[in-house]
């Protein structure tokens, strides 16, 4: 097996040194744009006293961020085919620093709002970017190790999210929080396309921009639609939350069935054919699940150790840090056992844990030591470690190398959306069972500390079900990996270009 510090066996037309650097880059890059996902969890409390919002209000801070991503990453399958890599790496960040700058001066919170929007556009761009290169590049044999390399980047960055956030919260204003970035953002995108060289050859494809808008409004209104269930406040809502939640549905039902349609007389904005490889779907399930259950858990232990056991901003973010650091420093490990054991003896372990730590968080209260908060969130953690890599590496290994975008757009998209729907999800619950303890005389705390214990529960029920979904997991057989080439473009720009393999 090869040592952690190696390069991925690769063609021997292909530089060795060329994909080191690309992947690199692409890792870095991503990790600064993913951190962004949940660095408002912690700042929730302050930003709800400074914009005087609710906590429902102030969530869409994170929710926004996620749904924006999952709107808009089905578009990155059609995208990436379109231009080249140093194109594409150029736009997500020169959107990401745009969102990130307008953010830092936000003067109202629907300002706050739109940047945040503007940031995920931007990121969304950069993930399926990531894992497209990395299927390209590298081989099937060496794929569970490299994972796991890339794993630290996707699952510890939004894991550090509210840790990064408690500490910059302690030394001043939330603006810090963008202020921070800005910097080691540019200091990426310069590098980046400076040194980033094109992978593969740009496909001239049209767009049918009628899935563009239902994809958009369908996801919009299912996980808005979501956010207002159970919420204070559902019964005076102008439309009724669950009538949202059911236009949602039939919206993205029809982009299904339009994508359906396309895939046989033209080109599919999304090509929904990934999901014809079962080890694929199965894995796609299971990570909605997992994202569903560790998003809420993200969201609610924030607004737990502050608002209910009276921690600082900085203590919380202290108290995270070891669970976050956790997941990154098994996601290399995991990798190297995954290529040697294959998913199904990583994963059903892992998604146990995870589904048993959150129902003991179900069970925490008022007096509950953040000690005992730290050793579950650490187990959590490395649950989560043992499920991300081997997900992501049986899931995408299956497919054929012409669907690697539109595999990697779907996953990520309904990442996003299971994410944003997880999140939405516990804080309505929260905020519903709150509510209700207070209706029936229970003090401030006391009420917030039942309604957290009930959100909690809804992630051990999510959980439970990814353990069941977790016993379908097999480690496939991969497809034939294509060539790999390099060509100088007519301006000089080294290119790799791809002989995609036909099944």
């Amino acid at each position: 097996m090869p040592a952690p510090h190696e390069t991925p066996t690769l063609s021997p037309a292909l530089s060795p040194a060329r994909v080191t650097a690309v992947l690199r880059i692409l890792v870095l890059s991503t990790f600064v744009v993913l951190l962004n996902e949940t660095i408002m969890v912690n700042a929730i409390p302050r930003l709800m006293r400074e914009f005087e919002v609710t906590a429902a209000a102030a969530g869409w801070l994170s929710t926004a961020f996620m749904l924006t991503m999952a709107v808009v990453i089905p578009v990155t399958g059609w995208f990436l085919q379109r231009v080249t890599t140093r194109t594409a790496f150029g736009l997500a960040m020169a959107l990401f620093l745009a969102g990130t700058a307008l953010a830092a001066a936000a003067p109202a919170f629907p300002v706050l709002l739109a940047a945040r929007v503007i940031q995920a556009s931007g990121t969304a761009v950069m993930m399926p970017l990531l894992m497209t290169t990395l299927m390209t590049l590298v081989p099937p044999h060496d794929r569970g190790r490299v994972m796991g390399n890339i794993t630290l980047v996707i699952s510890v960055a939004p894991a550090l999210g509210p840790a990064v956030s408690g500490v910059l919260l302690q030394l001043g204003s939330w603006r810090l929080l963008f202020l921070a970035v800005i910097p080691i953002a540019g200091a990426m995108a310069i590098f980046g396309r400076r040194n980033l060289v094109n992978i593969g050859e740009p496909q001239a494809a049209p767009i049918d921009w009628m899935s563009v808008p239902l994809a958009a409004v369908g996801f919009g209104a299912l996980v808005y639609g979501l956010s207002g269930l159970g919420a204070e406040n559902a019964a005076q809502a102008p439309v009724p939350p669950e009538a949202i939640t059911l236009a949602g549905v039939v919206l993205v039902g029809l982009f299904v069935w339009r994508q359906l349609a396309l895939q046989r007389s033209s080109t599919p904005l999304l090509d929904l054919r990934a999901l014809t490889f079962r080890h694929f779907s199965v894995a796609l399930g299971l990570m909605c699940l997992s994202f569903m259950a560790l998003m809420g858990a993200f969201i609610l232990l924030p607004i737990y150790l502050q608002e209910v056991c009276g921690l600082t901003s900085l203590q919380t973010g202290l108290l995270l840090i070891p669970g976050g650091l956790t997941m990154g420093l098994l996601g290399p490990q995991v990798g190297k056992l995954y290529d040697r054991l294959g998913a199904p003896r990583l994963v059903v372990p892992g998604a146990a844990l995870t589904a048993l730590c959150l129902a003991l968080f179900a069970f925490t209260g008022e007096q509950t030591s953040p000690w005992l908060v730290l050793a579950l969130h650490v187990a959590l953690s490395a649950g989560m470690a043992f499920v991300f890599t081997p997900v992501f590496t049986s899931g995408l290994s299956v497919l054929p190398p012409h669907l690697y975008p539109h595999g990697s757009a779907i996953l990520g998209s309904l990442q996003q959306v299971a994410a944003a729907a997880g999140t939405a999800l516990v804080i309505s619950v929260m905020s519903g069972h709150a509510a209700t303890a207070a209706a029936e005389g229970a003090d401030t705390t006391s009420a917030l500390a039942t309604g957290i214990r009930w959100g909690f529960g809804i992630g051990a029920g999510i959980g439970a079900l990814a353990v069941l979904v977790a016993l379908l997991i097999r480690t496939p057989p991969a497809p034939p990996q294509p060539a790999v080439s390099e060509t100088q473009d007519e301006d000089g720009t080294t290119t790799n270009k791809t002989a995609h393999t036909s099944t």
